[in-house]
């Protein structure tokens, strides 16, 4: 099956100009700032994330080719399409990550890279949410505090043991509600090589809770004629020789978007004596061949960076394997090709399902008649329909309506069912958080819930007829409220814009 891979040599200059990781909050206006807690400060330009970067931690004395809901009786479990945090858990420890689930979800990776000499290089990085992290309002806007605590265990010799203190502030409330990855971790060390336990401890300082990921690394030896595995990254500078530093923010979760985002693996060459071509192949779960090409490198230079681009428009759904080199030498990472990089949604039927609230749309349509040949093409065209700033490399439409989605599966947890599911979810979806939300005292034993949105002129109820804790929109708020989203649709928008 073809895909779209583009290999180019970029030994010093930014690799990844164009990318800008689809990190920045959809509805507000300024841009998150960018931490660096490191005394390497990343000369490469501004990242739409929180980033905490620390120094190194000693362990140690070319180019190439390129509706939902039951009707009335008590709350009966409903299926829930949205993959919950266990469950992504176990995806992201099935290829290699280390990943925690609730109360304080995290995923992470690491990164290996030549040393000075017999060390190797690695990064360790954590990717976070904001909405995990417990903020509190300050003066100039919300504040959230974590401690990262990482050990490193050699099967033989002294651990390697860092702790670091790390602070989160946004502007705005919304912010700390983001469901996307908003928060990346970094963390440098000079290693043996050889096989090491890894144990990462997360806790949010004001809170109180923590969670903890643990996993087995082999810290490669990386001789003069092998190269690095593919490093996914969102941005790299390239370096010239091992005592460069490498400036390089990896992307822990390697979560990329069929049919939206570009996914970045980076690859060093070292000390190839001569011209040398190495394998490239993309595989699937199965382990069967998707794409195949080769890397060709100069010779004669202390390193040499390779840059890949994937668009995966075309490969297969789930996980997604890069090899470099063949036999004992080959270096291998692995990617997970999902609908959205905000969640692992890997099956069709599963994001037709998630996407019953978002409004008519011809290509919308299509994807639900569309034979599988033709799938790819037409999740294009509805990605591109639905795309309020074609400039950007995300779609702020698709990020904000599944962050609602989570949000409303988040804050809705008492009607038996997924919250999205529920009535108060349709109507959080559609058009964002209610302005004012009162439980009214019943005048019978039905309980009355009502919401207003004032820029809407509206006041929605809804009523727990069966006394079982599931609320309903009353016939008359359904109607108003159906006829409020057809006045917003036919204005040009799917979802309402969240104020």
């Amino acid at each position: 099956m073809a895909s779209k891979l583009t290999l180019g040599e970029c030994i010093v200059p930014l690799l990844d100009a164009r990318r800008v990781p689809p990190l920045t909050f959809a509805r507000t206006p300024e841009e998150a700032q960018l931490y660096l807690h490191d005394d390497r400060r990343l000369s490469m330009r501004r990242l739409a994330l929180v980033l905490s970067i620390a120094g190194a931690v000693a362990a140690c004395g070319g180019g190439g080719a390129g509706k939902g809901g039951s009707a009335g009786g008590g709350p009966a479990p409903a299926p829930d399409d949205m993959p919950a945090v266990t469950s992504t858990t176990g995806i992201y420890r099935g290829v290699g990550r280390l990943a925690a689930a609730d109360p304080l979800p995290f995923v992470g990776n690491v990164a290996f890279a030549q040393g000075v000499g017999d060390t190797t290089f690695a990064i360790l990085g954590l990717s976070l949410e904001n909405r995990s992290l417990n903020f509190q309002r300050e003066p100039s806007g919300f504040t959230a505090r974590y401690r990262v605590d990482i050990t490193l265990r050699p099967v033989t010799g002294a651990p390697v043991q860092v702790g670091r203190e790390e602070t989160v502030r946004v502007a705005t409330q919304p912010e700390t509600g983001r469901t996307d990855e908003s928060v990346l971790f970094q963390q440098h060390f000079k290693l043996l090589p050889g096989p090491y336990n890894v144990i990462v401890n997360v806790r949010d300082m004001n809170a109180g809770v923590e969670s903890r990921a643990e996993g087995d690394y082999m810290v490669p030896k990386l001789a003069p004629g092998t190269s690095s595995e593919p490093i996914l990254a969102y941005q790299v500078q390239g370096r010239a020789k091992p005592a460069d530093p490498l400036k390089l923010v990896i992307n822990p979760r390697g979560v990329v978007s069929f049919g939206g985002d570009t996914l970045l693996a980076y690859i060093e060459g070292y000390a190839f004596p001569r011209r040398q071509t190495l394998p490239f192949e993309v595989r699937d779960g199965q382990d069967s061949l998707v794409y195949r090409d080769s890397l060709r490198f100069q010779g004669g230079r202390p390193i040499e960076s390779q840059v890949i681009r994937i668009a995966p428009d075309s490969l297969v759904l789930g996980e997604m394997r890069l090899v470099v080199g063949s036999g004992a030498t080959a270096r291998r990472s692995t990617a997970i090709v999902s609908f959205t990089s905000q969640w692992l949604v890997t099956s069709y039927d599963q994001m037709l399902s998630l996407l019953r609230y978002f409004g008519p749309n011809p290509a919308l349509d299509s994807l639900h008649r569309a034979a599988p040949a033709d799938r790819a093409r037409l999740w294009r065209e509805f990605r591109k329909s639905s795309d309020p700033d074609p400039k950007t490399p995300q779609n702020e439409q698709l990020d904000e309506y599944f962050s609602r989605l989570a949000t409303a599966n988040a804050q809705i947890k008492d009607e038996g069912m997924p919250g999205w599911r529920t009535d108060r979810g349709e109507v959080f979806v559609v058009l964002g958080a209610p302005d004012e939300v009162t439980e009214q005292a019943p005048s019978t034993s039905s309980r009355v819930i009502r919401w207003v949105y004032y820029r809407y002129r509206l006041t929605l109820f809804f009523v727990d007829e069966s006394s079982f804790g599931r609320f309903r929109l009353t016939s008359r708020s359904r109607a108003d409220y159906e006829r409020v989203v057809s006045r917003l649709r036919r204005g040009g928008g799917e979802t309402a814009d969240r104020e």
